[in-house]
């Protein structure tokens, strides 16, 4: 998924503009999707979400002055409770849940009293509906409300029916008992679901509030308000606001918010550092290279807010599930009212009793809030860990990975290249003079191993004027220098059959038409990656590695590593092509991931079923083509990111299984005569109560 940022698309004369609010009061999956489907069939907006996780409404339209208010009309036949505020508005709290709890004490009470104090039958029944009117004033109000706005009916309606409809066929204490239920199970729902969501904005709790800008004197701003380079100071235990490049100072900072380790960076003047790291030592003054826009704090947050919006496949179907699940149970309950006593010796009240508990149980709440809360759990525990997902159905992919492809360079091995030898092939050339030539070109090239040559080439010191400098993709440079036609680069390159006796990467150099010399660079493989991909073969996953290197570096790299075959040598083209017919192979059901961390790698990246890029030396385009962001260059964070897929697909299942199992055995139950309207709430507002608090564990670090 990519970053989404605030576009302006050209429609006619106008210009289509993204907007944002947040939806107050939303306390409802199911109605968070009808919210979503009655805007999109205005042609007016496009590009609709909902998200119920983090109660925003986002869509694109035509700069409109009053859109909040067509959008707030449009929302209030649906659900009339809910405010459309401004992203940026103070959310304040109300005292409905205190409202709704006094209410509850109260109804209790006249109940009580009805029941169990000895009066007059005309006081005591007075009592009980006095007690059954303060308890439904709130869903018999809302119902009507949407009655007449649109004409639909919800759980509300639903609810108050089973319950009027109890009192009515003699089940009065029962009928109480189900509004009393209900809304103490809709006060617990709610604290379960804002739980989870401050679990969430705990664990991406990073966003710096302000930025110390220094001009003439040290001012507090908003991030948003600091342009790029600005000098902005960062005290000790102060969050760093914008990216940006150290120009005084040295301290320690802490990272663990973006990228899960706990280990804290030295940086000096020249570091890069990244906002929403902590500076746990000095004061220190950064440049700032970046907006606060796109900063990467802005972006991580942005992209695990979103990330919900690519829906996982069991996210549809539990979303399909929903639709169709209450029309239904209403259809069921209206034939087992009218049909029951004409083939069982059941009486009309007592049908009718049981179609009522049908009614109870018709919500299907548990399944429409728990599976996407668990997708958004899922999401914030990896980001945590310093895993980006950028979206539901990719963490949901991750638990099928049966093939994973690596690149090498910067991928398995750490992209720091060591010089291990320099070869003089024409004597009329000497080791300098092959490592200035290389310098030269090296110098312009944006290839990765580029900066590694350059590195151990540092004693070259002048710089001469080339010219007709070209970067071939894959393959080397070549430029002109003193009349000399000079290219660098591999064997196919510069077009020659002589192998190295060195093991490692052969970088040539071709002056005219001679092939003059060679350096061998040396490339070290990552720190335990020997061991993450046996665990990886564990897991049933096959592995491979794509290279652009000679057979001899990759088959060593493999032995070295245990990855099961290489391919080398290969254009980035190549690549796309080998890849392409891996994935045209495989079962559908199976999925094949791509790791990589260069430009080059984009366009596997993008294909891939999961493109995965190694963030914190991966370029720009790379992490843009990805479809999960390691932000340290950790292999392992892979196998972490599999085992949270699992953990979120497990409890998904756990969660599923209950919720659609309680109800159709309370169904059941129900017809035969077993359950009642006590055990319909349970399937009801318990069921939902369970598979919110069965979420949370995914939040939890084993």
């Amino acid at each position: 998924m990519m970053i989404m940022y605030c576009k302006f698309l050209r429609k006619d004369v106008n210009m289509l503009k993204k907007y944002s609010y947040v939806l107050k009061n939303l306390d409802c999956a199911v109605c968070a999707a009808k919210i979503e489907n009655e805007i999109k069939k205005n042609k007016a907006f496009s590009n609709v979400k909902v998200n119920f996780n983090t109660l925003k409404l986002t869509f694109e339209a035509d700069n409109n002055k009053n859109i909040q208010k067509q959008v707030t009309e449009i929302i209030k036949k649906i659900e009339p409770e809910v405010e459309v505020l401004d992203v940026n508005e103070t959310i304040t709290t109300d005292n409905k849940t205190k409202t709704a709890l006094f209410r509850l004490v109260i109804a209790i009470v006249l109940a009580l009293i009805s029941s169990y104090v000895k009066l007059p039958k005309i006081i005591s029944e007075t009592i009980l509906i006095i007690a059954y009117i303060l308890l439904l004033s709130r869903t018999v109000k809302n119902a009507f409300k949407l009655f007449k706005s649109s004409h639909n009916i919800d759980e509300n309606f639903l609810i108050t029916i089973s319950c009027i409809g109890a009192y009515l066929v003699g089940e009065h204490m029962e009928g109480l008992m189900v509004i009393v239920l209900y809304e103490i199970g809709k006060i617990l729902e709610e604290k379960a679901v804002n739980k989870t969501r401050k679990s969430i904005n705990d664990l991406m709790n990073i966003k710096p509030e302000y930025a110390n800008v220094l001009k003439d004197e040290e001012i507090k701003v908003s991030p948003d308000e600091v342009e790029i380079g600005s000098i902005i100071i960062v005290k000790k235990g102060e969050k760093i606001p914008i990216d940006g490049v150290v120009t005084l100072g040295n301290s320690m900072v802490d990272t663990s918010s973006l990228t899960g380790e706990s280990i804290p960076t030295q940086i000096e003047e020249g570091s890069k550092v990244l906002s929403g790291s902590i500076n746990l030592g000095n004061v220190i003054q950064i440049k700032t290279t970046a907006t606060y826009e796109n900063s990467t704090v802005s972006k991580i947050l942005e992209l695990v807010e979103n990330a919900t919006d690519k829906k996982a496949k069991s996210e549809t179907l539990a979303s399909n599930f929903a639709k169709v699940y209450t029309p239904i149970v209403i259809i069921l309950a209206i034939v087992v009212a009218i049909f029951m006593p004409m083939v069982t010796n059941v009486t009309y009240s007592q049908s009718i009793y049981k179609a009522l508990t049908f009614l109870v149980i018709s919500c299907p709440c548990a399944i429409a809030i728990s599976v996407p809360l668990s997708y958004f759990s899922g999401i914030g525990r990896a980001s945590k860990s310093g895993i980006l997902i950028k979206g539901s159905n990719y963490l949901s992919g991750l638990k099928d990975l049966r093939q994973i492809i690596f690149d090498k360079t910067g991928t398995i091995t750490t992209g720091t290249f060591d010089l291990y030898a320099i070869n003089v092939i024409d004597e009329k050339y000497t080791k300098d003079d092959i490592k200035r030539y290389i310098a030269y070109g090296e110098r312009l090239s944006t290839h990765p191993l580029a900066k590694s040559i350059l590195s151990v080439l540092s004693d070259v010191k002048d710089n001469k004027k080339i010219t007709n400098f070209k970067d071939h993709t894959g393959l080397g440079v070549s430029y002109e220098l003193n009349n000399k036609k000079i290219k660098i680069g591999n064997s196919e390159f510069v077009e020659t059959n002589s192998k190295s006796e060195n093991y490692g990467t052969v970088i040539y150099l071709k002056i005219d038409n001679d092939i003059v010399g060679n350096i061998v660079m040396r490339d070290k493989i990552k720190k335990d990656t020997k061991k993450i991909i046996k665990e990886m073969h564990r897991l049933g996953i096959t592995t491979k590695m794509f290279t652009g290197d000679n057979k001899e570096v990759a088959y060593e790299v493999a032995r070295e590593t245990g990855i099961d075959e290489i391919e080398a040598e290969l254009l980035p083209n190549d690549k796309y092509k080998k890849l392409e017919q891996l994935i045209n192979k495989r079962d559908p059901k199976n999925k094949v991931a791509f790791v990589g961390d260069g430009i080059n790698d984009s366009p596997v990246l993008t294909l891939a079923d999961i493109g995965v890029s190694m963030g914190g030396v991966g370029s720009a385009a790379a992490i843009e083509a990805s479809d999960v962001v390691i932000m340290t260059d950790e292999l392992s964070k892979i196998l972490e990111a599999i085992k949270i897929s699992k953990k979120t697909e497990h409890i998904i299942k756990q969660n599923l299984i209950f919720a659609i199992g309680t109800k159709i055995l309370v169904l059941v139950l129900s017809i035969i005569g077993v359950s009642n309207m006590w055990q319909a709430i349970f399937a009801d507002v318990g069921v939902t109560l369970i598979t919110i608090l069965n979420t949370l564990r995914i939040l939890k670090k084993r």
